[in-house]
C-alpha cells in the first residue's frame, strides 16, 4: 500500500513538473533580458566591445559613434548570472559588468529591475538609461 503511494506521489510530482515546463510560469523564473550598448563616447571615436559571462562569449564588436549592440538571454534559476565587457577606445580601456542580476533584476536594488538595459558609453562612466526619461543610473568603471 504504501508503494502505491509512493507511486502516486512521484507521477503526480512529474505532472505537475511538466505542466510547469511547457507554461509561461517556468519562463517568469527564468527573467528574459535584452541589453543594448550604445557608443555615446563624446570624443566620437569607435569603440570596442567585449562581453561575456561564465558560459558564453559575445565575440568582439566594433561600435561607430552612435551605434549600438545588442544581446538577449535569461537569468539563471539561482539570480547569480553576470555579463561583464570590456570597452576600449583610443587611449583608454575598462570594464564592467554590464548585467548583475543582484543590480539589474532585483526589485531591491537601487536601480530597480531592466527588461530591456539600455546603456549609453561614455568616457567617465558607463549609464544605465531610464525608461521614464529621467536622468540616467551612471556607475564607476571597473578598471
Amino acid at each position: 500500500m504504501a508503494s502505491s503511494r509512493n507511486q502516486n506521489f512521484i507521477f503526480m510530482l512529474i505532472s505537475v513538473l511538466i505542466i510547469l515546463a511547457t507554461t509561461s510560469f517556468t519562463f517568469a523564473l527564468f527573467s528574459a533580458k535584452h541589453v543594448v550598448i550604445v557608443n555615446k563616447l563624446v570624443t566620437r571615436a569607435t569603440l570596442i566591445v567585449h562581453c561575456m559571462n561564465k558560459d558564453e562569449d559575445k565575440g568582439v564588436i566594433s561600435l561607430g559613434p552612435g551605434d549600438s549592440f545588442d544581446f538577449r538571454f535569461r537569468v539563471n534559476l539561482r539570480k547569480t548570472t553576470v555579463y561583464t565587457c570590456s570597452f576600449a577606445w583610443p587611449g583608454n580601456t575598462a570594464t564592467f559588468d554590464i548585467f548583475r542580476a543582484d543590480r539589474d533584476d532585483n526589485p531591491q536594488s537601487k536601480v530597480g529591475v531592466c527588461s530591456e538595459c539600455i546603456w549609453s558609453i561614455y568616457e567617465p562612466a558607463p549609464c544605465r538609461d531610464r525608461r521614464d526619461g529621467g536622468q540616467p543610473n551612471c556607475f564607476p568603471w571597473a578598471s
